[in-house]
């Protein structure tokens, strides 16, 4: 009997997970830069909380969560999205009682049972970050910055930022009845989905990929922002501008979650299908209050990694070789073959990346396997040089080879780096 992995799901293999990782630590950089520390949050949940969270309307809920009964009876999911989560545990462990803001980051798997196309799966990776407890608009524009910096700093070419404001609770209330004037006469031409969000959520029918074409004239929300909302969306584009970030403004966007107020933004990049959205967030400036905390306002986002590393090899970016070692040892003789051993252990401890041969092989099959890893240098020890207390050590990009004491080996190597 064979098994083959879950529909949705992904082996991320060697040659692939260097690029992963290279993503993962750029991204972890950036929040180190930014000030954003790093938590980790179960990857299971109560349901009520994504309910509550997210939105009852929303098509997360509605469609796509993976949730069971678990043997105590309660209703578990599996974690939909990352910023749920993390104000769960922001409340429930009093991170609001800090003196400072509560930056924070995440990088894990998520899972929505959805439709499988070009970079999306039901098992996906997201990084995020969330800011807990400030109001400011110029946190908004940092968080857009971070986004934007994490997508230009692994090479990613061609994103852009779309920014809305979908104002607060009451605004969204005013606009309602204004899109619903608009949308009653073309409902029976709207898809099954728009049909039955008309009523409960009508500002999400404006986020259809289905029927933009019936939108021409629509209503914006942003002729219905009251001063206050009109006042922090023009300073989140002042600082965006400052910062010299370029983005668009989309009257269109309303992201599919229902707890966005204010600033809502996504980042945009072409070359996975017909999806261009590959990460994107917003204010959420009532949800602590609404999971039990006290009310707290807050602005994240959430970045696609399947997406982002698609979109790399798309573009076809050069990133650093996940498969090249440091040094490629050669042994020749049994004595050097016990030495090589050891010396492989120390140069690692040293910090130098080394490989050796562990399959009996003739030199010449040795010397190719050096190629294959890309090796900058070959190491070559026989009897000989083992008694002198040498090693003959080839630079394999210029050809040149010289013969160095084996205790200065790695002061030789990383000398070079």
């Amino acid at each position: 009997m064979s098994f083959q992995k879950s529909p949705g799901t992904q082996d991320i293999l060697p040659g692939s997970v260097e690029r992963w990782q290279f993503v993962e630590q750029t991204a972890r950089d950036i929040c180190r830069r930014f000030n954003f520390r790093e938590i980790r949050t179960p990857m299971f949940e109560s349901t009520d909380l994504f309910r509550r969270g997210v939105g009852e309307t929303t098509d997360i809920v509605e469609k796509e969560m993976y949730t069971f009964t678990d043997r105590g009876n309660r209703s578990i999911t599996l974690r939909p999205e990352g910023t749920a989560g993390v104000v769960r545990s922001y409340v429930e462990n009093k991170l609001y009682g800090e003196p400072d803001i509560a930056k924070l980051y995440y990088i894990g798997p998520m899972f929505r049972y959805e439709r499988q196309q070009a970079g999306r799966y039901r098992q996906f990776h997201q990084f995020g970050v969330e800011a807990l407890g400030s109001a400011d608009p110029a946190l908004d524009a940092e968080v857009i910055a971070l986004g934007y910096s994490f997508y230009t700093e692994v090479g990613l070419q061609g994103v852009r930022v779309e920014i809305n404001s979908v104002g607060t609770p009451s605004v969204r209330a005013n606009f309602r009845e204004k899109l619903l004037a608009f949308l009653e006469p073309k409902r029976h031409l709207l898809c099954k989905d728009c049909q039955s969000r008309i009523e409960r959520n009508p500002l999400r029918v404006l986020d259809c990929k289905v029927d933009q074409e019936h939108f021409e004239g629509a209503p914006s929300i942003l002729d219905s922002l009251d001063e206050e909302c009109r006042n922090h969306f023009d300073k989140v584009k002042t600082y965006l501008s400052d910062m010299a970030i370029p983005f668009e403004v989309n009257p269109k966007l309303v992201r599919g979650l229902d707890y966005y107020t204010h600033t809502a933004f996504e980042f945009k990049a072409e070359g996975i299908g017909a999806i261009d959205t590959i990460g994107g967030g917003g204010r959420y400036n009532g949800l602590v209050a609404e999971i039990g905390g006290p009310d707290q306002p807050g602005v994240g986002l959430g970045l696609g990694l399947e997406r982002t590393i698609m979109l790399l090899e798309h573009q076809e970016r050069e990133l650093p070789d996940p498969h090249r070692v440091d040094v490629y040892l050669v042994a020749l003789g049994e004595a050097a073959e016990r030495r090589i051993t050891q010396l492989a252990y120390e140069l690692r401890k040293a910090g130098i990346r080394a490989e050796r041969d562990y399959q009996g092989r003739k030199m010449k099959a040795q010397m190719k396997s050096a190629d294959r890893y890309a090796a900058r240098f070959t190491a070559i020890l026989g009897d000989d040089e083992l008694s002198r207390g040498e090693i003959a050590l080839k630079d394999m990009a210029s050809g040149e080879q010289k013969v160095v004491a084996l205790d200065r080996l790695a002061q030789e190597i990383a000398g070079t780096k």
